[in-house]
């Protein structure tokens, strides 16, 4: 299965609402599975998805940064060659 993960900077007290705005979000793909967990560090949360395929999770990478108070992404894709 395709797997991101994408590392999240939001804006200060918005971590209800970020996630409120993922789940939302996510809740109407069914073919995905999905981790959203707050951080210490550079980063303010880690959101890990699994798709069916690439194309779908190109997509959801795409929809994520447009979630409000989200300021600044990362995305790692996992190298499914060496799982």
């Amino acid at each position: 299965m395709p797997t991101a993960y994408i590392l999240l900077n939001i804006k200060p007290d918005t971590e209800t609402d970020v996630i409120e705005g993922i789940k939302a979000m996510l809740k109407f793909v069914s073919s995905v599975k999905y981790e959203i967990q707050g951080v210490y560090g550079v980063y303010d949360m880690v959101l890990k998805i699994e798709t069916k395929g690439m194309e779908d999770l190109r997509h959801l990478v795409a929809e994520t940064r447009r979630v409000g108070k989200i300021q600044s992404t990362i995305t790692m894709l996992v190298n499914e060659e060496q799982e």
